[in-house]
């Protein structure tokens, strides 16, 4: 009862220190994540203005040159800050916290699958970064064209004081606005939210991200040989109805963007095919350089022979014990024909 109960605590002091190291990795994470929390919160204001530049630029390029935004609650700035400061302090802390994921399981790790591993960590980041870039200066512009180019977006603003004066005819007292009148009814103006149009900022940030980690996630699963190249090419036809459908749902109903989306994916998807397929070739030469493969030689060779060996029952069953058993028959046999 004693040795097993020592047995027992003994396989537990493993487990007690992998949660030991577990905390330790979680902390200095979490750690790393608030500063960057904080960092980013101090920058927080010019990170939206610039994630709202392309809303920014398409007004201007419909005719508002003071476009202007709006919010409705006196904690929705502040919160939208703080949704900010969240976001890049995550991409500030990925470093940190991607260095104590590696430290946490890179012991368990052989050193082939290290060297299998780490290249992946890095090009994830790289590839979402990527990713991001394309959505914000490629895919938000379009879109936004795309939405608010339905909109009458001549806001209130474009008329003060450099036209309420001539339409007016009156003079403009020091910090007083005087909105034109109009006889074409209703004006159908533009106010954005701050956190609405910023929501729709950071949704095509976070899907081109992702999208983008398709050649990452389909070359990582190649090389632990969960897929291969040529299943990959056989589920292309599925593979392109998957990537229009994924560009309906992430883009607005616009072609173009739709369009833009779906040959940077299936891009994507390609390049995923070849790099898997590059995965396949430098296993097989390392499996072939330590002889589990075959030579070309050998494989090419005409199989008429090896059918005529296996079909001679002498070679088939040519044991050296049965050899022996055989000569030991044949001379007890010599030796009573002998005594005969």
């Amino acid at each position: 009862m004693t040795r097993g109960k020592d047995d027992l605590e003994e396989s537990s002091a493993p487990l007690i220190e992998h949660l030991a190291e577990l905390r330790t990795r979680l902390i200095r994470a979490v750690m790393a994540f608030i500063v960057g929390m904080v960092l980013a919160f101090v920058v927080a204001e010019p990170i939206l203005q610039f994630l709202l530049g392309p809303i920014e630029a398409t007004l201007r390029a419909l005719g508002d040159p003071s476009p202007t935004m709006q919010y409705t609650s006196p904690q929705e700035y502040l919160f939208t800050l703080f949704r900010i400061s969240m976001v890049f302090g995550f991409a500030l802390a990925f470093p940190v916290i991607s260095y104590q994921l590696w430290r946490f399981v890179a012991p368990g790790l052989y050193r082939s699958e290290k060297g299998a591993f780490l290249p992946f960590l890095i090009a994830s980041p790289f590839m979402f970064m990527l990713g991001a870039s394309f959505a914000h200066f490629v895919v938000t512009p379009l879109a936004m064209a795309f939405f608010l180019g339905f909109a009458d977006v001549s806001s209130i603003f474009a008329n003060l004081l450099s036209r309420a004066g001539e339409a007016t005819g009156a003079a403009v007292p020091d910090g007083a606005a005087i909105v034109p009148t109009t006889n074409e009814g209703i004006k159908i103006t533009f106010f954005g939210k701050v956190n609405e149009s910023l929501d729709i900022t950071l949704k095509f940030i976070l899907a081109f991200g992702m999208c983008f980690q398709l050649p990452v996630l389909l070359t990582l699963m190649g090389k632990a040989g969960l897929v291969s190249a040529e299943g990959l090419g056989a589920v292309r036809k599925y593979a392109i109805v998957g990537i229009l459908i994924l560009a309906a749902i992430v883009t607005p109903p616009d072609v173009t963007t739709q369009l833009i989306l779906f040959v940077v994916v299936y891009g994507l998807y390609e390049i995923s095919i070849w790099l898997v397929r590059m995965v396949e070739r430098k296993r097989e030469a390392k499996l072939r350089a330590e002889g589990y493969y075959d030579d070309e030689d050998e494989a090419d060779a005409p199989a008429a022979p090896a059918a005529a060996k296996a079909t001679d029952p002498e070679e088939e069953f040519d044991d050296p014990l049965i050899r022996e058993f055989d000569e030991d028959l044949a001379k007890e046999a010599a030796e009573k024909d002998g005594k005969a």
